[in-house]
């Protein structure tokens, strides 16, 4: 057992589906895996562990925001031997050719949080996707029919910003989408040499105001799991 996580060894896949919602998980593994087995409900931030085509999978929630994603990254990796993390989350649209309902993947993640200038002495580091993941999912995206965009995301600490300007200089600069948790996620990874990559549904668009409802979202959402698995199993 880890602080934050009940489960014992052996009860965790080396591959494991990052949802930042607990009941996201929940829905996970009740839709997508066979034989899924709660190993944790700590804090109510549920992990499950099932097969999917026969392989083993874990899926765990995360919360929200680079602190919590970052205590359940580390853990998994260095109290469960984790060598596969890819998360599967919403995210907002920063640019007008991405639309709701859109996959992005986050080749890199820029971010706001000063977590990696503490680690690093105020120098910037630059958080990338493992790139056998990444090419990975872009071949099975296209076994699969999902169209993709794959580019740099914002990770930022902030959901309510007080400026709606904030997210035009990131926009100006290419970054296709806001979330919050990518940057952490890639950066625990590359301290620990495991593979990383984000994946992401555009629930919401920042420049149209436009979203989608619960059904639209959830339909959504199983392109975004399928494409997960699919990469994770990798046959």
């Amino acid at each position: 057992m880890s602080v934050h996580i009940q489960a014992q060894q052996g009860d965790i896949a080396e591959t494991v589906l990052l949802p930042g919602d607990p009941l996201r998980a929940r829905w996970i593994a009740e839709n997508f895996l066979d034989n899924a087995v709660q190993y944790n409900n700590v804090r109510g931030m549920y992990g499950f562990t099932g097969t999917y085509k026969g392989t083993p999978i874990s899926v765990q929630g995360t919360g929200m925001g680079v602190p919590s994603i970052s205590i359940y990254a580390h853990e998994l990796i260095n109290d469960y031997g984790v060598k596969q993390l890819i998360r599967v989350g919403s995210a907002g649209a920063y640019q007008k050719d991405i639309k709701v309902r859109d996959i992005v993947l986050a080749m890199a993640a820029s971010t706001n949080s000063n977590i990696n200038r503490i680690h690093f002495n105020q120098d910037s580091f630059a958080p990338v996707a493992d790139f056998e993941l990444f090419t990975r999912a872009v071949s099975k995206a296209g076994l699969l029919d999902i169209p993709l965009k794959a580019g740099n995301v914002l990770t930022s600490d902030i959901f309510y910003d007080a400026d709606p300007d904030y997210y035009k200089r990131w926009a100006e600069y290419g970054v296709l989408c806001v979330e919050m948790e990518a940057a952490a996620l890639y950066t625990i990874a590359a301290r620990f040499g495991v593979r990383a990559l984000a994946i992401l549904t555009i629930t919401d668009h920042v420049v149209t105001g436009e979203s989608i409802d619960a059904v639209a979202r959830e339909k959504s959402l199983k392109n975004m799991v399928n494409l997960a698995l699919e990469t994770a199993i990798n046959r």
